[in-house]
């Protein structure tokens, strides 16, 4: 028996291949047909017998065995041996195009893309074989993937000498690179100088820039040049067009498209993906009820892509409840969750902070079988942080065998969201240790921990050091953190040195953050030098006036004060009412400053007047200044009494059994009254009271708060 014949058998047993072998057929050509089977199956053993048998034959070693020797080289790339194939290249008497593309392709499927570009280099130099339109192809990809845009430069000189960017599929390849890799108008130039554009050349260019994410205008010009030429759009072409209206939150763009859609006779509803892709798009700009009618009007109402995207588009609007009670419909339709309809759930459950709930999703989690997937595991981490416990926080992070950078950067906010700064940095510090690169959003929750603690010296470092070192560009919320590390320090001279040589354009959280601290710093004379500033540049952002009144309420300049409410009169600003909200028994109770409107607001005044009176004796004293912080009509001291946040902590008092923990958030600061207060009614209770405002977390606990009162 021939050896060819005992290969097939072996091939016959694993996967009964020889029913495909066209008959009759010569040996080699039959050798070469079973290499590319072996290529593309499990049979690494057999590619391998293949191997010994045209070794032991002399089939290997001449310069005509090319075409069988290039099979060998796919079936060990494509196995995952690519030192193997690269040894069997190197030892070829005679390498043809074939041979190079073979061994780029496998390289550049295995993530090598180095490796394809100094082969392409060698085959340059070398002057064996010319490279043709498939190397090209594999040539720029890798160039895209790698993100070497001056190599990609280089090389697409190199095609366009040798005329290969005339093939579709390599100008296609091109396109792409550019819209993805270089953040210029390259992409649109190779556009513009074509004299006619398929779809896919438009398509590559639109994926190219959606993946880059800097250049989605440049996208959009894409897109409108791709809808004045006469082409019949795919799915694919609909799907990016709106990932891309999506991106840029163009809601004009989305509607455009999809009334092209429905003009065009195209079957939105019959096709999940394009429902999904509306839905999404409708969300991330703020219409949850357009998105809402592509849902209703889908015929895949039982998808739990759909589901879990309407409950998206709810979240991305803030309509965080109705994400919610989505999800006790879909139950009641018997559409069962999968790991994204979780974590989209968990994180509504953080932004209304609702421990409880949290808790009890948390256990449908771990029922359900999606505990182990990273995206559910960073959801119950940002979900705990921000309902309160971070605690439960930890142990969920601690918990979790595979970490991403949201992962770390869960955590890392959790604990400075909680004032917890050095254990920010001790998990960023880990972070660094485990091989894992900081963004941008790491380093806003790192600056905010050096912000909370007065690390002043750290958060330069960082700033000035490692965000260069790691190549992160910062933003204006790093230039924020930095305004309020160097306020809340008192450096108010560094700070204004560092505003003003600053290469952007403030906004007007920054120059909020300094007047807070110059009111909490009492550098009161700056502070009406700032407000004036910023009420002249923002003239409708209330929290400006309210700090400026506080100023001169604590410098008991009252006509500096009647001064602020008359041109927040003038001016029709409103100031942004004190609301605090608290759950009790799954039920989520919401409180105005002096609310009347709570079912049981009569025994709750009774408490708050019953506790403040018990607190006097520990030393309670109203402030009555420091209730501006809320609402700057609140001087009285019968006023101060009702704050919102007091009212939730009273009715959490008379509604909870003795000494377990409160969870309370307010919609803005805390006030100054406000915080002294709690701290003496945990000492009074003895219980830990949890206090999430507009800026952090307040643990306060037998009469102390994790702040310091450094807040």
């Amino acid at each position: 028996m021939s050896a060819v014949s005992l290969i097939e058998r072996q091939l016959v047993k694993g996967n009964q291949l020889m029913s495909l072998l066209p008959r009759p057929i010569e040996t080699l050509p039959r050798l070469n047909y079973l290499l590319k089977r072996c290529a593309n199956s499990s049979y690494l053993k057999t590619g391998e017998s293949i191997h010994a048998h045209l070794i032991v034959r002399n089939l290997s070693s001449r310069p005509e065995d090319a075409w069988l020797i290039n099979s060998l080289i796919n079936v060990y790339i494509k196995h995952g041996k690519a030192l193997r194939a690269r040894k069997l290249f190197d030892s070829m008497p005679e390498r043809n195009v074939v041979s190079w593309c073979t061994l780029m392709k496998g390289y550049q499927d295995s993530g090598f893309d180095s490796e394809v570009l100094n082969l392409f280099k060698s085959m340059v130099f070398s002057g064996e074989s010319q490279p043709n339109e498939f190397v090209a192809t594999v040539v720029i990809k890798s160039c895209s993937s790698s993100g070497t845009i001056e190599q990609g430069k280089q090389c697409h000189g190199c095609f366009l000498k040798r005329g290969l960017t005339s093939h579709d599929y390599v100008r296609n390849t091109l396109l792409y690179m550019y819209s993805s890799c270089s953040g210029t108008r390259d992409a649109i130039r190779v556009l513009d100088d074509l004299p006619r554009c398929d779809l896919l050349a438009f398509n590559s260019a639109l994926s190219g820039y959606l993946e880059h994410g800097g250049a989605l205008e440049d996208g959009l010009y894409v897109l409108r040049k791709m809808a004045i030429e006469d082409l019949v759009w795919d799915e694919v072409t609909y799907m990016s067009s709106l990932k891309l209206c999506s991106s840029l939150r163009d809601l004009n763009m989305a509607r455009q498209i999809h009334s092209r859609m429905v003009r065009l006779g195209f079957q939105c509803g019959d096709d999940v993906n394009i429902s999904g892709a509306l839905i999404n798009t409708y969300g991330k700009c703020g219409k949850p009820l357009y998105a809402q009618r592509v849902y209703d009007g889908s015929t895949h109402a039982q998808n739990i892509v759909l589901n879990t995207s309407i409950m998206d588009a709810y979240f991305q609007s803030k309509s965080y409840e109705e994400a919610l009670n989505l999800f006790a419909k879909m139950g009641n339709r018997d559409v069962p969750p999968n790991e994204f309809t979780f974590a989209v759930l968990l994180n509504s459950i953080a932004e209304l902070s609702l421990l409880k709930h949290g808790g009890l999703l948390h256990g449908l989690v771990v029922k359900s079988g999606f505990r182990s997937h990273v995206m559910v595991g960073n959801a119950l981490v940002n979900m705990y942080a921000k309902s309160g416990s971070i605690e439960d926080a930890w142990k969920a992070f601690s918990g979790m065998k595979i970490r991403n950078i949201v992962t770390w950067n869960a955590m890392i906010c959790g604990f400075s969201h909680h004032g917890l700064g050095k254990e920010a940095l001790e998990v960023f510090e880990e972070m660094m240790v485990a091989g894992e690169f900081p963004n941008r959003i790491t380093f806003i929750g790192v600056l905010h921990a050096c912000c909370h603690m007065g690390f002043v010296e750290q958060g330069h470092y960082y700033f000035n050091h490692l965000m260069k070192r790691y190549s992160v560009q910062p933003d204006l919320q790093h230039y924020t953190c930095v305004v309020g590390l160097l306020s809340k320090a008192g450096l108010f001279e560094e700070v204004e040195s560092f505003m003003r040589e600053a290469p952007i354009q403030w906004d007007v959280v920054a120059w909020r953050a300094l007047l807070n601290a110059c009111y909490v710093r009492r550098n009161y004379t700056l502070g009406k030098k700032v407000a004036e500033y910023a009420m002249e540049t923002y003239p409708n952002d209330s929290g400006i006036y309210i700090l400026l009144s506080n100023i001169h309420a604590t410098s008991k300049e009252w006509d500096g004060v009647a001064r602020v409410r008359s041109l927040m009169k003038e001016r029709r600003v409103k100031k942004e009412p004190g609301v605090s909200w608290i759950s009790i028994r799954n039920q989520t109770h919401m409180f105005l400053s002096e609310d009347n409107q709570h079912s049981e607001i009569v025994l709750i005044y009774a408490k708050v007047k019953e506790v403040l009176s018990k607190i006097r004796t520990l030393g309670y004293s109203p402030d009555v200044a420091g209730g501006y912080h809320d609402v700057d009509e609140e001087q009285s001291e019968s006023n101060l009494s009702y704050h919102s946040e007091k009212l939730a902590v009273a009715y959490g008092l008379m509604k909870t059994t003795e000494n377990s923990p409160l969870y309370v958030t307010k919609n803005v600061r805390i006030c100054d009254d406000c915080h002294s207060a709690i701290k003496l009614i945990s000492r009074l209770s003895n219980r830990l009271i949890v206090v999430r405002d507009s800026n952090r977390f307040h643990h306060f606990q037998d009469g102390q708060c994790s702040c310091c009162d450094y807040w």
